[in-house]
């Protein structure tokens, strides 16, 4: 049985690409290597923990010596790599930790992927999750494709090029077989209530504040998680060697747009009066160097590999809000503890 090594698989998109393939492919064994940071939660993968094709090792890609143990231990035929420090704030706050993770961690499995595969890289392959961010912002017009130059603002999207970069790399320079998806912004269940949409659910129900940065004018381009999941699924199996593939949902939306949204969702499953949830809006002062506006193009996922979204955003959306109802337990046991440290510095003391 064929082994993948999906790391970052406990925390909220790593999670989702793990079911995915623990469910849809019997004939792979799944290792599910995370840390278990803040944002990484083995409560996320309680419904597939006990599948036989499927085991979790807690470990830290920055050590490179257990990296590389862990290659020689089980030769895996192929990594999906999507560890990674991935919050824009905290990157501001502490910039080397997203140089360790993000590069120094990247460079430890491409290191240990060569040296376990050398024999045969046409039979391995190395898949590097990214972000829409490495392409910097766009003005009011155009898309990101798989063509624009990279031009990182923040210490978070500057570290994600840096490690897309050792990746190709690596292909140019030793042939390793890698392939490359940069997505745009996610949403759906499972999500650390750090990140926009499921922060707003959460205050929301618990009638706190909504922050907004500046006037909420800054526009995304939102993927529902799942769908994700499902691209780096087909990706994985059939893009070609050394190829980068953009990700996204198709969704522009402002964020005060968006949170209007949520909020007429949020008052029709509270039963609340309509307009009541939207008074908890809160303009904090902007984050630095805020990009203004993402959106990508992914007509070339969609015309090689037959990827397209499967829902619209408010559908999206509204399935989001039903799953943090109906997981309660789940939000209590994450908005604990150094979350609320975090929150305070973050939202509260602006």
């Amino acid at each position: 049985m064929k082994k993948i090594l999906i790391t970052g698989g406990a925390g909220f998109i790593g999670s989702h690409v793990v079911r995915l393939f623990v469910n849809q492919h019997p004939e792979y064994h799944i290792i599910n290597l995370d840390k278990l940071t803040y944002a990484g939660n083995l409560a996320n993968l309680k419904d597939i923990e006990n599948k036989s094709n499927y085991s979790f090792v807690k470990g830290d890609i920055t050590d490179a010596a257990f990296i590389s143990e862990l290659f020689s231990i089980h030769n895996f035929s192929g990594v999906i790599h999507l560890a990674a420090e991935s919050h824009v704030d905290r990157s501001i706050s502490n910039p080397m930790e997203f140089v360790i993770t993000n590069v120094i961690g990247t460079v430890n499995l491409l290191n240990a992927a060569k040296h376990a595969w050398k024999e045969d890289y046409t039979a391995h392959r190395f898949y590097h999750v990214s972000t829409d961010e490495v392409y910097g912002a766009l003005g009011e017009k155009g898309m990101f494709t798989e063509e624009t130059p990279y031009d990182p603002h923040s210490p978070y999207s500057a570290s994600k090029a840096s490690s897309d970069h050792f990746v190709r790399a690596y292909h140019d320079t030793y042939g390793l077989n890698v392939v490359i998806s940069n997505c745009s912004n996610n949403y759906g269940s499972h999500h650390f209530p750090e990140k926009l949409i499921p922060l707003s659910i959460f205050n929301i129900k618990n009638n706190k504040s909504i922050p907004i940065y500046g006037k909420g004018e800054n526009v995304r381009d939102w993927l529902f998680v799942e769908d994700h999941a499902r691209a780096i699924d087909v990706i994985y199996h059939k893009a070609k060697t050394g190829s980068t593939y953009n990700i996204g949902g198709h969704n522009e939306w402002t964020n005060i747009d968006l949170i209007r949204l949520l909020c007429k969702i949020m008052d029709k499953k509270l039963n609340r009066t309509p307009g009541e949830s939207e008074k908890l809006i809160t303009f904090v002062k902007d984050r630095a160097g805020h990009d203004l506006r993402y959106a990508i193009d992914a007509t070339k996922l969609k015309n090689d590999l037959n990827w397209l979204p499967s829902l619209q955003f408010e559908e999206g959306l509204e399935k989001t809000v039903d799953w943090y109802l109906s997981n309660e337990e789940w939000l209590t046991n994450v908005t604990s503890g150094d979350y609320k440290k975090y929150y305070q510095e973050q939202y509260v003391k602006r």
